[in-house]
């Protein structure tokens, strides 16, 4: 039997962090979109739809039956499943979606590799993370063992995360950020510029090469 998550234990509290910290969420939003490639998308790791929903993508898949719950209240179309075992067939997706999901995975190359299979030839994946090396980073990292979410996150630099998406068979990075302020002393929206190295959130989208 699947052991529970923390998502599970704490889904509402997942959830409401996105309306207590509505700007930063937009910004985050925002800067995805900027990468947001055409076609049948699925996210992996889709939680509670929070990110699916807005960006009109299709299909979703978790491990957390609590998050699916909320997101099925949202009429996404989501199935449980593990990211380091996909429950599609191969080539099935014009672009993937991973929003924070690979800050709680203890295979992440697996779990890209798990990407690559179901993604088609030349079509997309696109990684939304808390960078370690900036100021966020370092801000949650110093924090981390004070939330039930993120002391058990493992947090990346842009170098680590670039090697993980080469070694499973991407290429050809685009790079756009945002966030240049803790969430919480947000009062609009951030704007979302290229490249990397001062915004806490980082997007990276990667072109699938072999």
């Amino acid at each position: 039997m699947r052991s529970k998550t923390v998502f599970d234990e704490y889904p509402e509290d997942y959830d409401n962090w996105y309306q207590k910290n509505y700007n930063a969420y937009i910004s985050e939003i925002e800067a995805i979109k900027k990468v947001l490639p055409s076609g049948k998308g699925l996210e992996i790791g889709v939680g509670s739809g929070r990110f699916a929903l807005p960006l009109k993508i299709e299909y979703g898949v978790d491990i957390s039956f609590s998050l699916l719950k909320i997101a099925k209240e949202r009429d996404l179309k989501v199935i449980c499943g593990d990211a380091c075992n996909l429950p599609f067939k191969n080539e099935s997706f014009d672009f993937a979606l991973m929003a924070f999901t690979i800050c709680f995975l203890k295979r992440p190359l697996l779990a890209l590799n798990e990407a690559n299979r179901v993604l088609k030839i030349k079509s997309h994946i696109i990684l939304a993370f808390i960078d370690k090396e900036s100021f966020l980073g370092k801000y949650y990292l110093r924090r981390k063992h004070k939330s039930v979410f993120y002391k058990e996150a493992i947090f990346y630099s842009i170098p680590e995360i670039a090697k993980l998406l080469k070694d499973s068979g991407f290429s050809k990075f685009l790079f756009y950020q945002t966030l240049f302020d803790l969430p919480q002393n947000l009062t609009q929206p951030h704007p979302v510029v290229k490249g990397y190295g001062e915004g806490g959130f980082v997007v990276i989208r990667a072109k699938k090469i072999r």
